[in-house]
């Protein structure tokens, strides 16, 4: 496994990496496609398996894991796994793209000590928390416990930034996303 860039995009949710990481995918020049990770939980709104996420059960995933088969994973809450398979970046390579994630912090802090040349590392902060919170209710997704657990781990990964090659500050989507396009294409450029 050593062939294209790896280009990790990591927030607390509702900081705006998924609609950075969207938009960047509709960049031809970058020559991006999208990791799904696996999940062991259902989908969520209009979330869609082999598209958003692939979405297998607990049992199953715990399999993946005893078998090495994930570049990296984590639970990230109780009996709630995500993790990217070994054979999402094989299939991407093989199509001659580079590699983009939208993943949890400690996930793409995973994938940068694995392949530290190879990875751009890109934390995308959010203007507050009550910001965050404010956008995760506006969602309507989840329950109240779940914001409430988003936002307390929020505060944790807000203090792994620093860890990041960069940090985009998302304060304004455009700005943000223009911040992105220039950041990545620099580095698949290189």
């Amino acid at each position: 496994m050593n062939k294209g860039k790896l280009i990790v995009f990591s927030a607390p949710s509702g900081s705006g990496k998924t609609t950075i990481v969207k938009h960047l995918l509709g960049k031809e020049d970058l020559n991006l496609e999208f990791s799904i990770s696996a999940a062991s939980r259902d989908p969520r709104g209009e979330e869609v398996h082999g598209k958003d996420y692939y979405f297998i059960s607990l049992e199953q995933f715990k399999k993946h894991i005893k078998a090495e088969e994930f570049l990296e994973w984590e639970e990230v809450y109780r009996d709630n796994f995500y993790g990217t398979l070994k054979s999402e970046i094989e299939r991407i390579w093989a199509l001659g793209k580079n590699v983009i994630f939208d993943i949890d912090v400690a996930g793409g802090l995973r994938i940068k000590h694995k392949f530290p040349e190879q990875t751009l590392a890109v934390f995308v902060k959010p203007p507050s928390v009550d910001e965050l919170k404010r956008r995760l209710k506006q969602r309507s997704t989840e329950s109240d416990d779940k914001i409430n657990m988003r936002i307390a781990k929020a505060s944790v990964e807000l203090a792994t930034a620093p860890q990041f090659d960069t940090i985009i500050k998302n304060y304004d989507l455009d700005t943000a996303k223009e911040e992105a396009y220039q950041l990545v294409k620099d580095f698949v450029n290189k």
